[in-house]
């Protein structure tokens, strides 16, 4: 992020080129350290990379903000942005009316599909009857868990909650549940990965409802830093005119995850 995003921890420093401005303002900008691919991957050296951490990059060099990237535990992002421990969020966070009682949120920079995978032996699809009796994989403070509990919840035999949305995929793979739901495209690379292609397939996307989903990801900051908000949402919409963001996006899609122009803009 910046013209150099940096991990809080040494071991974690992100290289990239034209490091810290002298006088850019620096944020730290909380993430969830688990691998989120395409948007959160960890190198064998310990570098983050991925999609999103070069969305965020762009975001902040356009805003010319130091960032440095700081983990927190998933559950732990907004009551750490509220305590000043961290100033921004940029990790997949969708914008929900939830949310935005405690938070406020900059423009979106993607939206993506609710989708849910499960066992290729089992033939059901992404609703209330199709998941009747079955044992539902979410992460935990999650719009999928929210989702889930809301539609789901009266005829699953289970929503069983994970730390991490990776563990949820491991005991899917393993047999330990029939389903997860979580974002389209991470679910995808799950199932492009060795262990998705043997366990798993695609059941369907779920029924609108913009109230738990949400209408798009987008960078969370505390409710009286409308400045950081604003300056945040002109980033956003500069990388998306400058042809900065399709640059970043063609690497890793083959189509614009940023969903239609109408959606929390």
């Amino acid at each position: 992020m910046m013209k150099g995003l940096k991990i809080a921890a040494a071991a974690l420093m992100l290289g990239v080129a034209g490091m810290a401005a002298a006088h850019a303002e620096e944020i730290k900008v909380g993430f969830s350290p688990e691998a989120y691919p395409p948007f959160y991957t960890q190198d064998a050296s310990g570098k983050w990379g991925g999609w999103e951490v070069e969305i965020a990059n762009a975001i902040c060099g356009e805003a010319k903000l130091d960032c440095v990237l700081t983990p927190i535990p998933w559950d732990g992002l907004i009551p750490a942005l509220k305590t000043k421990k961290i100033d921004a969020i940029m990790n997949s966070m969708s914008i929900t009316e939830e949310r935005k009682k405690e938070i406020n949120f900059s423009s979106k920079y993607y939206n993506t599909p609710t989708v849910v995978i499960g066992a290729k032996d089992q033939k059901f699809d992404a609703t209330p009857e199709g998941l009747k009796g079955k044992v539902l994989g979410v992460q935990v403070s999650t719009i999928h868990a929210a989702y889930a509990k809301k539609h789901f919840g009266d005829t699953a035999a289970e929503i069983k909650e994970y730390q991490t949305q990776d563990e949820a995929n491991q005991d899917l793979a393993a047999g330990r549940l029939d389903a997860t739901q979580a974002d389209s495209i991470a679910l995808g690379d799950f199932l492009a990965s060795d262990a998705g292609k043997a366990c798993c397939d695609l059941k369907g996307e779920v029924a609108p409802d913009d109230e738990v989903l949400g209408l798009g990801v987008g960078a969370g900051v505390r409710k009286e830093d409308t400045a950081l908000q604003e300056r945040l949402s002109a980033a956003i919409k500069a990388i998306r005119d400058n042809g900065k963001y399709a640059e970043i996006t063609k690497k890793y899609f083959d189509f614009d995850i940023y969903g239609a122009a109408s959606q929390a803009n």
